[in-house]
């Protein structure tokens, strides 16, 4: 091998990690591609579910709350609530439940505010958590508690 770097020599090693690059690239979004539909489950969207992220978004819960490592970091993670609150058992008496309740005014705790929705909207915004706990995500949130 020769004792000096030529142009020539930087040359192909720049094209030829573009290319190794771009072809990994291109292998991991169509991987992507093709497993997305199977970790998803938006083979059970409902109407109520739709109506439920809206009720999500016009409210700003994103704002505090977390949804699948999206969002603010000043409150839970929502993404697998379902499941820490009572999964299919007790989730749907707890949410609103807990929503009605709000604000707790304990002492030293962050206060949620009231949003005065309606039974239709809490029942939307319960079905939306739940089909939000359904997804595949690889195990996130690491722990139960988000």
């Amino acid at each position: 091998m020769s004792e000096t770097f030529t142009k020539g020599m930087a040359r192909n090693i720049y094209y030829g990690g573009s290319l190794f690059f771009i072809l990994v690239f291109l292998a991991l979004a169509y991987h992507t591609e093709k497993t997305f539909p199977e970790r998803t489950n938006d083979a059970e969207l409902t109407d109520s579910i739709v109506r439920g992220k809206h009720v999500w978004e016009t409210n700003n819960c994103i704002g505090c709350h977390t949804l699948l490592g999206e969002g603010a970091y000043f409150a839970p993670e929502l993404g697998n609530v379902f499941h820490r609150r009572g999964g299919e058992d007790g989730f749907k008496f707890f949410l609103p439940a807990w929503m009605k309740a709000q604000p707790t005014n304990v002492p030293g705790r962050r206060q949620m505010p009231q949003f005065n929705l309606t039974d239709e909207q809490l029942d939307d915004l319960t079905a939306f958590l739940e089909w939000t706990a359904k997804i595949n995500t690889n195990n996130w949130p690491p722990n139960k508690e988000g």
